[in-house]
């Protein structure tokens, strides 16, 4: 398996950047990562925030580090974007993912995501209301697209979410927005496909299981988030704890589906309580666990 960390473990804890650039590299001996925007904020003023995303970048590549790619984190998760019930609203989503590009341009990365977008509670049982949302943001994504593509980057991903009252939820809905998609964007737009959220039993009942999510939408997925989970909540619990995913399940299933360009970027979100001596020890053994399957 060709695992990586999103890194998620690391908010308000390791915020220096040669700090956190070794402690990756040394400490959890990983040599892929997935940048999350909770570590810079998209919205901070552009000549700070370029300045500190860069040398987030550059002290991970003197680490041996390969940033692949930036993702919305906590805080971004927090908006509807492009789903919002309000033209402003849905432009400042729009104004959000435009300014995480620019960021991820400066950090000389390749590739940004975070999910699509969520509904407002009135919006989302409303199906006129949902399409005549759904088809504005879907041209709002095309000018984004345009927009990553002048930047440089070569793609964006959309990370699937377990709420009926966003979008995309389910594989099929993934897989609709792929088709919608495809051909409109100036950069090819590709799933990042978390296990906790394809795994969401009360949501998905029977269809809870990532080979329902290769069989209908597989070959658009790029990525991957990898945490433990029991099914009833998105957990984001770490491969030390008991669940229904085991590292042993996530290697059969690399090579049942002959992955090899994907990366599996654990994604592991702890109490802001947790001790971090805790939080460091925890994160070892998991990747240890992780590698010996």
């Amino acid at each position: 398996m060709k695992l990586g960390l999103n890194l998620s473990f690391a908010v308000k804890r390791w915020l220096e950047a040669e700090r956190l650039a070794a402690l990756v590299a040394g400490d959890l001996d990983t040599r892929y990562v997935q940048f999350t925007w909770d570590l810079v904020d998209p919205w901070w003023p552009e000549a700070q925030r370029d300045a500190l995303a860069s040398a987030y970048a550059q002290a991970f590549a003197r680490a041996g580090v390969t940033v692949e790619s930036s993702f919305g984190g906590l805080a971004s998760y927090s908006y509807n974007h492009i789903l919002a019930p309000t033209p402003e609203l849905r432009d400042l989503g729009r104004q959000h993912l435009v300014r995480a590009i620019d960021m991820t341009a400066a950090m000389e990365v390749p590739v940004a995501g975070m999910p699509f977008g969520s509904f407002s509670a009135d919006d989302a049982v409303d199906p006129g209301k949902r399409q005549e949302i759904y088809k504005t943001a879907l041209d709002i994504y095309v000018g984004i697209s345009r927009h990553a593509k002048a930047r440089g980057l070569e793609m964006l991903m959309v990370e699937p979410v377990p709420l009926s009252t966003e979008f995309p939820s389910t594989a099929a809905d993934a897989l609709r927005l792929m088709h919608d998609l495809e051909g409109a964007t100036d950069v090819p737009v590709r799933l990042n496909v978390d296990w906790g959220h394809a795994m969401f039993k009360p949501l998905f009942g029977d269809d809870a299981t990532m080979e329902h999510w290769m069989t209908v939408c597989g070959e658009y997925i790029a990525a991957y988030h990898i945490q433990q989970t029991d099914g009833l909540y998105d957990r984001h619990w770490n491969f030390t704890h008991d669940g229904l995913v085991s590292p042993a399940d996530l290697s059969a299933f690399w090579n049942r589906h002959k992955l090899k360009d994907q990366t599996f970027f654990l994604e592991v979100v702890y109490a802001f309580e947790e001790p971090d001596a805790t939080v460091l020890s925890d994160m070892k053994a998991a990747m240890a666990l992780l590698r010996s399957a």
